[in-house]
């Protein structure tokens, strides 16, 4: 991998036709979608069979904190009237979809970059609240929700590094060096990222981790 990392492209200026990009972001693209469709899959499955059978008791009901039954009963759960993960269904076929393409060398207009670019949006937005209504309302983990954060998270940073490099994004001369840092060092976004959840995870539930010390 590059020093600019899956967000590498191949520098086609928006504007100027179909925009290509590197392998890296293309499998990042087919992973991250891989992993946030299997997450939807099972979620879809447990939440059908909740609906069949109130008593059901998903196999990831570990602990109180770690339950994804308390997740999935929870109205957040339905936030436009239908389970979540139907829109997980959905939009992480779509991204396996565009990443086989990329591999296959497919090169797609700066409106579809956009379109994309506005999915990834939603996907870490929608994350994000699901994760602050998942610690602070609900007060449960549901390890197949946090597959779908850890997914969405370099989905959206790397499509926007892309973006921003390609032109699909205007970029100012005065921001163009920042956007070579950020592309430099890629890798410390997603990663600082992951760190805030983690603490944020252990100082919420900290009550019930330090009986397990």
């Amino acid at each position: 991998m590059t020093a600019a990392g899956p967000a590498t492209g191949d520098a086609t200026r928006a504007g100027s036709g179909p925009i290509g990009a590197g392998r890296a972001f293309a499998w990042l693209l087919v992973v991250t979608g891989a992993l946030g469709l299997t997450a939807s899959v099972v979620l879809t499955i447990d939440k059908i069979r909740l609906l069949q059978d109130p008593s059901y008791v998903p196999n990831c009901n570990i602990n109180p904190i770690i339950s994804c039954g308390s997740v999935m009963g929870s109205d957040q759960a339905e936030a436009f009237g239908f389970p979540n993960s139907l829109i997980g269904l959905a939009g992480f076929a779509v991204v396996i979809t565009v990443g086989a393409g990329l591999l296959a060398g497919a090169r797609y207009r700066r409106w579809f970059w956009l379109g994309l670019q506005a999915g990834t949006v939603f996907g870490v937005g929608f994350a994000t609240w699901l994760m602050t209504q998942t610690l602070y309302r609900i007060g449960a983990l549901c390890p197949y929700c946090m597959l779908v954060w850890a997914a969405v998270i370099p989905l959206f940073w790397y499509t926007t590094l892309q973006n921003l490099r390609n032109g699909v994004i205007p970029v100012s001369a005065r921001l163009r060096p920042a956007v070579r840092e950020a592309a430099r060092y890629h890798w410390l976004v997603p990663v600082l990222w992951y760190a805030v959840i983690v603490l944020l995870i252990l100082n919420r539930f900290w009550y019930y981790w330090r009986t397990l010390i």
